[in-house]
């Protein structure tokens, strides 16, 4: 009975799906690109996105946004051992005054961060990292959206072919129609009753 079913279309020995659609590739394949466009979430959360967003804040010498916005993730999912550490790293590399990569956060939210300084925890810089994160959805998103290096991105984008579609054992194949709607195929014809076929 087993032998008459149908066999799984999402089983392949094609791996292309895979390779194209791994975390991190070289070319990105064009629906992948796309997607990029659809959200900025949907950008920062594809790793190979977020590595093209970061290329096009350095032509813009603002990378040091999307590198806190990172360090504020990388803090909140460390270890609770180490997050004393963390916070102070992260201050002094990012907010505090003559910080080598500084970020530009408003007072009334920088207020806030130094407030909690005092007690580090996961999120303490949770303010902080929100404004960046909507300071990079307002303003670098949509230009990096119209870049040409987002243009570029797509028109080298890969376009994978489409996957065989099987032939189940149950599916028909249609039949032909006679090239004439008004002439049955020939091979249905009948000769007329009692003659010869001559005239």
């Amino acid at each position: 009975m087993a032998g008459c079913l149908p066999g799984n279309p999402w089983i392949t020995d094609d791996d292309t799906y895979w390779a194209v659609n791994a975390p991190s590739v070289a070319v990105p394949t064009r629906l992948r690109v796309e997607q990029w466009a659809f959200s900025f979430r949907e950008l920062l959360e594809d790793p190979v996105g977020r590595a093209h967003f970061m290329d096009f804040l350095g032509t813009e010498f603002s990378a040091e946004n999307l590198s806190f916005w990172e360090a504020c993730v990388e803090l909140r999912h460390g270890g609770q051992a180490q997050v004393p550490a963390l916070v102070d790293t992260v201050y002094q590399q990012f907010l505090a005054p003559g910080a080598a990569r500084w970020v530009n956060i408003d007072s009334r939210t920088m207020a806030r961060t130094l407030a909690g300084l005092g007690r580090p925890h996961r999120h303490v810089l949770d303010d902080a990292q929100l404004h960046v994160y909507m300071l990079m959805k307002k303003d670098s998103y949509p230009r990096f959206l119209k870049s040409d290096l987002y243009k570029d991105l797509l028109a080298e984008a890969v376009v994978p072919p489409e996957a065989k579609r099987r032939v189940f054992p149950f599916t028909r194949k249609p039949r032909r129609s006679s090239s004439s709607p008004a002439l049955p195929p020939a091979s249905t014809s009948r000769e007329p009753a009692g003659g010869d076929g001559e005239a």
